[in-house]
Protein backbone atom coordinates (compact mmCIF):
# COMPACT_ATOMS: atom_id res chain seq x y z
CA UNK A 1 0.00 0.00 0.00
CA UNK A 2 1.20 3.31 -1.12
CA UNK A 3 0.51 6.69 0.60
CA UNK A 4 1.21 10.13 -0.23
CA UNK A 5 1.46 11.86 2.94
CA UNK A 6 0.08 15.82 2.70
CA UNK A 7 -0.05 18.39 5.32
CA UNK A 8 -2.95 19.68 6.92
CA UNK A 9 -4.56 16.78 4.77
CA UNK A 10 -3.39 13.40 5.54
CA UNK A 11 -0.72 13.63 8.01
CA UNK A 12 -3.12 12.94 11.33
CA UNK A 13 -3.86 9.70 9.66
CA UNK A 14 -0.05 8.11 9.69
CA UNK A 15 -0.27 5.86 12.96
CA UNK A 16 -4.01 4.74 12.07
CA UNK A 17 -3.21 3.96 8.76
CA UNK A 18 0.03 2.23 9.77
CA UNK A 19 -1.60 0.30 12.41
CA UNK A 20 -4.30 -0.63 9.47
CA UNK A 21 -1.74 -2.23 7.33
CA UNK A 22 0.18 -4.01 10.18
CA UNK A 23 -2.96 -5.70 11.81
CA UNK A 24 -3.53 -7.11 8.06
CA UNK A 25 -0.22 -8.07 6.64
CA UNK A 26 0.10 -5.65 4.62
CA UNK A 27 3.43 -3.12 3.89
CA UNK A 28 2.81 0.12 3.46
CA UNK A 29 5.25 2.77 2.01
CA UNK A 30 4.61 6.46 3.22
CA UNK A 31 6.12 8.90 0.03
CA UNK A 32 7.19 12.65 0.21
CA UNK A 33 4.78 14.15 -2.34
CA UNK A 34 6.94 14.97 -5.06
CA UNK A 35 6.81 18.25 -7.86
CA UNK A 36 4.78 15.24 -10.51
CA UNK A 37 1.28 17.65 -10.27
CA UNK A 38 -0.43 20.31 -11.92
CA UNK A 39 2.42 22.92 -13.05
CA UNK A 40 2.88 25.48 -10.07
CA UNK A 41 0.92 23.92 -7.64
CA UNK A 42 3.71 21.96 -5.94
CA UNK A 43 5.07 24.05 -2.14
CA UNK A 44 7.92 22.37 -0.84
CA UNK A 45 6.92 24.03 2.24
CA UNK A 46 3.66 21.98 2.21
CA UNK A 47 5.37 18.66 2.38
CA UNK A 48 5.64 16.15 4.73
CA UNK A 49 8.96 15.25 5.50
CA UNK A 50 10.57 11.88 5.78
CA UNK A 51 11.62 12.87 9.30
CA UNK A 52 7.75 14.29 10.23
CA UNK A 53 6.73 10.89 9.27
CA UNK A 54 8.85 8.74 11.15
CA UNK A 55 8.26 11.02 13.89
CA UNK A 56 4.19 10.28 13.76
CA UNK A 57 5.08 6.85 13.61
CA UNK A 58 7.24 6.65 16.31
CA UNK A 59 4.36 7.84 19.05
CA UNK A 60 2.56 5.11 18.48
CA UNK A 61 4.86 2.39 17.36
CA UNK A 62 8.79 1.22 18.42
CA UNK A 63 10.76 1.11 14.85
CA UNK A 64 14.14 -0.07 13.62
CA UNK A 65 15.85 0.25 10.02
CA UNK A 66 15.53 -2.87 8.43
CA UNK A 67 18.48 -5.20 8.38
CA UNK A 68 19.26 -5.61 4.54
CA UNK A 69 20.17 -2.65 2.74
CA UNK A 70 18.10 -0.58 0.66
CA UNK A 71 19.87 -1.38 -2.46
CA UNK A 72 18.49 0.42 -5.64
CA UNK A 73 15.09 0.40 -3.61
CA UNK A 74 13.22 3.50 -3.25
CA UNK A 75 12.30 3.16 0.63
CA UNK A 76 13.82 2.80 3.32
CA UNK A 77 12.63 0.21 5.37
CA UNK A 78 11.96 0.03 9.09
CA UNK A 79 10.99 -2.83 11.41
CA UNK A 80 7.78 -2.25 13.50
CA UNK A 81 8.61 -4.48 16.52
CA UNK A 82 5.53 -6.12 17.95
CA UNK A 83 4.29 -5.27 21.25
CA UNK A 84 0.49 -6.44 23.24
CA UNK A 85 -1.30 -3.98 20.52
CA UNK A 86 0.08 -4.92 16.73
CA UNK A 87 1.77 -7.31 15.22
CA UNK A 88 4.81 -5.58 14.09
CA UNK A 89 5.62 -5.28 10.06
CA UNK A 90 7.41 -3.64 7.79
CA UNK A 91 6.99 0.14 7.11
CA UNK A 92 8.87 1.58 4.02
CA UNK A 93 9.14 5.87 4.22
CA UNK A 94 10.32 7.15 0.30
CA UNK A 95 12.32 10.47 0.88
CA UNK A 96 12.26 11.29 -3.07
CA UNK A 97 12.34 15.07 -1.36
CA UNK A 98 14.50 15.35 1.78
CA UNK A 99 16.54 12.27 1.17
CA UNK A 100 17.43 10.82 -2.33
CA UNK A 101 18.35 8.24 -3.84
CA UNK A 102 19.36 8.80 -6.66
CA UNK A 103 23.22 7.02 -6.84
CA UNK A 104 21.53 3.84 -6.65
CA UNK A 105 18.61 4.24 -8.67
CA UNK A 106 18.35 1.59 -11.35
CA UNK A 107 14.47 3.03 -12.43
CA UNK A 108 13.29 3.67 -15.86
CA UNK A 109 9.83 4.10 -16.57
CA UNK A 110 7.92 4.28 -19.88
CA UNK A 111 5.33 6.62 -21.04
CA UNK A 112 1.69 4.99 -22.10
CA UNK A 113 2.82 7.21 -25.66
CA UNK A 114 5.86 5.40 -25.67
CA UNK A 115 8.71 7.41 -24.41
CA UNK A 116 11.59 6.55 -21.92
CA UNK A 117 12.30 8.42 -19.07
CA UNK A 118 15.67 7.45 -16.85
CA UNK A 119 14.38 9.55 -14.19
CA UNK A 120 10.78 10.54 -12.71
CA UNK A 121 11.90 13.83 -12.40
CA UNK A 122 13.90 14.50 -16.40
CA UNK A 123 12.74 16.70 -18.45
CA UNK A 124 14.20 14.42 -21.13
CA UNK A 125 12.72 11.50 -23.39
CA UNK A 126 13.80 8.85 -25.57
CA UNK A 127 11.08 7.97 -27.99
CA UNK A 128 10.85 3.99 -28.30
CA UNK A 129 7.65 3.88 -29.79
CA UNK A 130 8.21 5.27 -33.51
CA UNK A 131 11.56 2.76 -33.62
CA UNK A 132 9.04 0.23 -32.74
CA UNK A 133 6.56 1.05 -34.97
CA UNK A 134 9.18 1.22 -38.12
CA UNK A 135 10.25 -2.31 -37.21
CA UNK A 136 13.62 -1.55 -35.39
CA UNK A 137 15.07 -4.83 -34.55
CA UNK A 138 16.21 -5.54 -30.61
CA UNK A 139 19.50 -4.47 -30.77
CA UNK A 140 18.74 -1.33 -32.16
CA UNK A 141 16.23 -0.49 -29.04
CA UNK A 142 18.42 -2.09 -26.37
CA UNK A 143 20.86 0.88 -28.00
CA UNK A 144 18.62 3.14 -27.91
CA UNK A 145 18.14 2.38 -24.24
CA UNK A 146 21.66 2.67 -23.24
CA UNK A 147 22.22 5.36 -25.38
CA UNK A 148 19.35 7.17 -22.84
CA UNK A 149 20.83 5.41 -19.75
CA UNK A 150 24.12 6.70 -20.60
CA UNK A 151 23.33 10.10 -20.19
CA UNK A 152 21.36 9.94 -17.06
CA UNK A 153 21.67 12.65 -14.77
CA UNK A 154 23.62 11.88 -11.46
CA UNK A 155 20.56 13.41 -9.39
CA UNK A 156 17.05 14.95 -9.78
CA UNK A 157 17.88 18.40 -8.47
CA UNK A 158 14.40 19.14 -6.86
CA UNK A 159 16.52 21.00 -3.43
CA UNK A 160 18.63 23.31 -6.54
CA UNK A 161 17.93 26.50 -7.63
CA UNK A 162 17.30 26.05 -11.10
CA UNK A 163 15.23 22.79 -10.81
CA UNK A 164 12.54 22.67 -13.29
CA UNK A 165 9.70 20.55 -12.71
CA UNK A 166 8.72 18.16 -15.41
CA UNK A 167 5.53 18.99 -17.35
CA UNK A 168 3.90 15.54 -17.33
CA UNK A 169 1.89 14.67 -14.48
CA UNK A 170 3.24 11.48 -12.62
CA UNK A 171 -0.27 9.77 -13.72
CA UNK A 172 1.27 10.58 -17.59
CA UNK A 173 4.49 9.21 -16.52
CA UNK A 174 3.99 6.08 -15.12
CA UNK A 175 3.26 5.66 -11.82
Amino acid sequence: VNSVVMRDVNEVDVGPLAQFSLERGYQLRFIEQMPLGPQHEWDRSQMVTQAEILARLRERFTLEPAAEPRGAAPAELWQVLPDADQPGGRIGVIPSVTAPFCAACDRTRITADGQMRTCLFSRTETDLRTPLRDGASDAEIAELWAGAQGLKARAHGIGEAGFVQPSRTMSAIGG
